[in-house]
């Protein structure tokens, strides 16, 4: 994945919005399930973000792990992605 991805940086400072307008809405006494509509909103952004930067992943430092023919390097990517998902289910 490339340092700067502007697409997901774009995103993520949308996302940071909403969770200050979340903050906002608490303070002010918002009712509870408008509150817990835009956390759920957050929530469903993260995983989009999420999914880009696994993309990236797997397209950029895994796939470069398999075409440079490093085994150590490829079971390290191997035991990250695993571990991840692994944390996934907890």
């Amino acid at each position: 994945m490339s340092k700067q991805d502007p697409k997901l940086l774009t995103r993520l400072k949308r996302i940071e919005g909403q969770v200050r307008g979340v903050a906002r809405m608490v303070e002010e006494d918002r009712y509870c399930i408008d509150i817990l509509n835009q956390l759920l909103a957050v929530k469903e952004a993260l995983k989009r973000v999420e999914a880009e930067v696994l993309k990236g992943h797997a397209a950029h430092c895994v796939a470069h792990a398999i075409k440079s023919g490093d085994a150590k390097d490829q079971k390290q990517k191997f035991d990250e992605l695993v571990e991840l998902f692994g944390r996934y289910g907890k």
